[in-house]
């Protein structure tokens, strides 16, 4: 059953609420295609870390690259910057993943 407005100021508190109900759905729907998005993308670039901890494990090379990590966490917080995404957090993410990826390279050192 529609529910009845009693006046002009009620009905357009019900639209006001009925759209914000449908932009926050569309905005969820956005989070869920970006977060899929992140996770393929992250299991894509897993494949190449891992292809290349064993080709470092085959040649003898230590699991950790500092100065790469550097340049590609100094590279990441400029791209942030661009993004208008907090440096910070970029640069906390990618020290994440590299310590997850060296945690993987060490596995193939074993």
């Amino acid at each position: 059953m529609p529910i009845r407005c009693s006046n002009r100021k009620d009905m357009l508190l019900t639209d006001a609420v009925t759209r914000a109900a449908q932009l926050l759905k569309e905005h969820r729907e956005s989070i869920d295609r970006l977060d899929a998005i992140l996770v393929y993308t992250l299991g894509e670039r897993f494949k190449h870390t891992q292809a290349v901890g064993e080709l470092k494990a085959e040649h003898d090379l230590p699991p950790s690259d500092p100065t790469r990590e550097a340049t590609q966490i100094a590279r990441l917080e400029h791209l942030a910057t661009e993004a208008n995404l907090d440096p910070e957090f970029a640069k906390k993410f990618l020290n994440f993943i590299i310590d997850e990826v060296i945690r993987h390279h060490k596995k193939h050192q074993s």
